[in-house]
């Protein structure tokens, strides 16, 4: 069985999502979430929001909004986990945790950063008139989203994949400096939806609201749908003079949504000379087609607010539950650990005669590894969490192994029902004064 896949992405809750929202995040990212061996997480970023708007009123639209977008898009929250990043306290610290370890020249070199200071130069200005520390630091942040849940596939528009290469080395970096052998994170991967992967606007730049060039998705219903497309870009061919599909940005919103057989037949009709005004009204058509029934479920939601407020609890609920403890862990590995008294040698005590408790490494059908404590006669004493990987649940079979009850704070893992944590800690104690002594013969005999 293949390992599971994790999959992550957000949209920053700083306006309504448009068109291009929804084809080059929303739809590819919830395709993907339906996937076999997939786990995915969707998350608003409106931490992120504050770097750009210092709007409530808009951030709180915005959120509701972008809430409802998804999950009249087809988001299936009993699949997926469905958050705002602000509810899960965990990424922040994390983001601090990864300041730490990130190298300001990398951050000097981020797409949003230079094009700022460029912008500031062109007009004269001071270089970082206006850059605040969230802006330079945003891809830090970003990384922090990624890394949080361990995320192997990331889909962003071309423009992010920067992003992702600096989330990558910013985890090689905290691996290299803290894992000791092992690694805490998974490098992701971008992963762009090559056809559409920026879909262009009304004048054919990338759709975004900072240009004022978007096509609206749900808002303003099919009348809003039609304005927008009548005002896109074309050439100045007349009816009946033969048109280039392929320079046409017109085309490129066609292709999002059509299938296979309505582009070929679209081009074929430009070519033999359809005017651009009839080319728009299939355009319209097409995407209406597609949106039109999603849009009859975004404003059903839009009406209930805290029914949205409650989907969001319940996936704060699910994402902490895997960021807690894995930020336990990463505060161990930087050093920020509970001070407890090192095990003293009374654990050697422990009766030779008697028989040892057991630590066992599994993996399971659904193919995820686990680990358990057994005593000698098998009966369960602890079981750990869901590990994708089988080196992570061994790392912590080692260390229960070599630390004893010192890790168990720390240790993804859960008493059996009606096991005294007293048992337990005798048990990892009784463990660990027995590697020892393994390690102290090895020792001799070296």
């Amino acid at each position: 069985m293949a390992p599971t896949q994790r999959v992550l992405t957000g949209i920053t809750t700083t306006g309504t999502p448009h068109l291009g929202n929804y084809v080059g995040a929303i739809r590819p990212a919830i395709a993907a979430s339906r996937e076999p061996g997939v786990e995915s997480f969707f998350f608003l970023a409106d931490y992120h929001a504050l770097i750009k708007c210092d709007d409530p009123a808009r951030i709180a639209r915005s959120r509701l909004e972008i809430a409802a977008t998804w999950l009249a898009a087809g988001l299936d929250t009993d699949r997926v986990t469905f958050y705002r990043q602000s509810d899960v306290p965990e990424i922040p610290e994390l983001n601090w945790l990864l300041t730490c370890v990130t190298a300001k020249g990398q951050m000097n070199r981020a797409h949003a950063y230079k094009a700022a200071v460029d912008a500031n130069g062109a007009s004269a200005e001071d270089p970082d008139a206006g850059i605040t520390m969230g802006l330079y630091c945003y891809p830090i942040l970003m990384a922090a989203d990624i890394l949080m849940f361990n995320a192997h596939r990331v889909p962003v528009g071309r423009d992010q994949v920067q992003h992702i290469e600096m989330a990558r080395d910013v985890a090689q970096r905290f691996n290299h400096l803290y894992g000791q052998g092992r690694e805490l994170f998974a490098l992701p991967q971008a992963e762009i939806e090559e056809s559409v992967a920026t879909l262009p606007g009304l004048d054919g730049r990338k759709m975004s609201k900072s240009y004022d060039n978007t096509v609206p998705l749900f808002e303003g219903g099919p009348k809003a749908l039609r304005d927008a497309v009548a005002r896109i870009v074309t050439d100045s061919r007349l009816p009946g003079e033969p048109k280039d599909p392929d320079g046409s940005h017109l085309v490129t919103l066609y292709d999002a949504f059509a299938t296979p057989v309505q582009r070929e037949a679209f081009r074929a009709d430009l070519r033999a000379g359809l005017a651009w005004g009839e080319a728009k009204q299939q355009l319209v058509q097409v995407i209406e087609d597609h949106v039109g029934p999603m849009r009859e479920h975004y404003a059903r939601l839009m009406a209930e607010p805290d029914r949205i407020e409650a989907i969001l609890q319940a996936g704060a609920d699910k994402a902490r539950a895997i960021a807690t403890p894995f930020l336990r862990e990463l505060r161990q590995a930087v050093g920020l650990r509970t001070m407890v008294a090192a095990p003293q040698p009374v654990a050697a005590k422990v009766d030779k005669g008697a028989e040892l408790p057991v630590v066992k490494q599994y993996r399971e059908t659904d193919g995820q590894f686990y680990f358990k404590l057994t005593t000698a006669k098998g009966e369960l004493l602890l079981q750990s969490q869901a590990f994708a990987q089988g080196r992570d649940a061994g790392a912590w079979v080692k260390r229960l192994k070599t630390e004893g009850a010192a890790a168990l704070s720390l240790a993804p893992v859960s008493l059996a029902d009606g096991v005294d944590p007293a048992t337990v800690e005798t048990a990892l104690a009784a463990l660990a004064a027995h590697e020892a002594e393994l390690a102290a013969r090895a020792a001799s005999k070296g």
